[in-house]
């Protein structure tokens, strides 16, 4: 069939949906008449013979998704019927079809993926859509990462999304990103279930357990978490099995056994790689209010000051740990301050040649805490000495700029303002300051 030919055929498929939109009164004439001039040039595009790209294909999916949502406003708004899915349908169409034209176009796929995401009434077609992609790119690590996010936040399966990470893991097992989404995918439902457990009112001492591994396992020793650690009663009801959770005190997953077992693969992975380590190390920070981050945070930072005890990351560490989880006016904070000012000032003089490293990592850690409205004056004072100091010993003003480059990329405005005085001081009358403040203010 020439292109022309299947451009009229697909165009004809979508008159009888044209002619209902227009006696419901739902779109114009005109509108009908536009809607169906743009198909036109958007099938005649896509069925000309090399004149299609992936582009082409997104545009004609987002602008039928656009109509849909036009289309559902207008007949919520007017009391009118919309039956059917001819919308869904069309748009679920065209990215079929440009999956199957371009699938080694990831952008494609991943707006297919978020639609179908988006239609609670695609869950089947979903997962049909997402076991082909992975079976054409099992090497792409954000696949992976983004079926087993959806498995949690959309199904609430954690065993799915278990079952997405290590299958990702035998085919992208030198994936840095890969191992790290593992354990913040554990860390989140580590999260939730305390974070229930909070709500009901049960938090008490929790017993630990050892993790058994297996050495012959080609996958990643997991504690057991069995469906009746979770819920012992399925049969009962639907509603919150209050024991279940008082069992699951039991079991290390609060503990953050799961979580531990990933990092320590993971470093066997890529041979006790510093770097990673504080990668973990800033990821499990993220869950600071989650109960075992401490021992978590811990655990990295005796494994690093046990293998890599002169590397960069793991002073970083070291100096970071003491004020995690404290609050600027707990009575431990002056004291957990005065021990990561130590840290630091032990690590410039052990490692002279990595202090402009160490200077930025404790300048972007100072400027938060100086940021604390609540801080003791007498401490505000010891921090922006060190800060100063810290600003000081570093290369020169480009990294400098560096930092404040990345505070702006995070939209830490309240941390730039810190950082510009500090600029002006060191120095004044600079160009890049003017230009960093200008940019800030856009």
């Amino acid at each position: 069939m020439a292109g022309a030919d299947k451009a009229r055929f697909y165009l004809e498929q979508s008159v009888p949906e044209l002619r209902e939109l227009e006696r419901k009164e739902l779109f114009s004439r005109d509108e009908i008449t536009a809607i169906a001039k743009k198909r036109s040039e958007f099938e005649h595009i896509l069925n000309g013979r090399g004149t299609s790209s992936p582009s082409d294909y997104a545009r004609y999916a987002e602008y039928e998704m656009n109509l849909e949502s036009l289309r559902k406003k207008r007949a919520k708004r007017m009391g009118v019927k919309a039956g059917g899915h001819s919308g869904q349908r069309r748009v679920m169409f065209i990215l079929d079809r440009a999956t199957r034209k371009f699938h080694g176009d990831l952008a494609l796929w991943f707006q297919y993926l978020t639609y179908l995401r988006s239609q609670k009434s695609t869950g089947k077609k979903l997962k049909e859509v997402l076991t082909s992609v992975l079976r054409m790119h099992p090497t792409k690590p954000d696949l992976w990462v983004w079926g087993a996010r959806t498995a949690l936040d959309v199904d609430a399966d954690m065993t799915s999304a278990r079952g997405y990470m290590q299958r990702g893991l035998r085919f992208c097992k030198n994936s840095r990103q890969l191992w790290l989404e593992y354990a913040k995918l554990e860390m989140l439902y580590v999260a939730k279930i305390a974070a229930r457990r909070q709500i009901l009112g049960l938090d008490q001492e929790r017993k630990k357990k050892e993790v058994a591994d297996d050495p012959d396992a080609d996958m990643i020793a997991l504690p057991d978490v069995t469906a009746e650690d979770i819920n012992p009663s399925l049969a009962k009801d639907d509603g919150v099995d209050e024991i279940a959770l008082q069992n699951l005190a039991n079991t290390p997953v609060l503990q953050g056994a799961i979580p531990r077992a990933i990092f320590d693969e993971a470093m066997k992975q890529f041979q006790n790689d510093p770097k990673l380590a504080e990668q973990f190390f800033d990821m499990f920070a993220e869950f600071d209010r989650t109960p075992c981050t401490n021992s978590l945070l811990q655990y990295i930072v005796d494994t690093l000051n046990k293998r890599n005890p002169t590397a960069v990351s793991t002073q970083i560490c070291n100096f970071r740990l003491p004020v995690f989880g404290l609050e600027p006016t707990s009575p431990e904070f002056p004291s957990a301050v005065g021990k990561s000012l130590q840290s630091i000032r032990t690590s410039l003089q052990q490692s002279p040649l990595t202090k402009h490293q160490l200077a930025e990592k404790a300048i972007m850690w100072l400027v938060p805490i100086l940021r604390q409205e609540e801080l003791d004056d007498a401490l505000r004072k010891v921090l922006s000495a060190s800060l100063r100091q810290h600003i000081r010993a570093l290369q020169n003003e480009e990294q400098f700029a560096n930092i404040v480059s990345a505070l702006q990329q995070a939209k830490h405005t309240d941390d730039l303002r810190i950082l510009f005085e500090y600029w002006a001081k060191q120095w004044p009358g600079s160009d890049r300051l003017l230009q960093a403040q200008a940019a800030m203010e856009v």
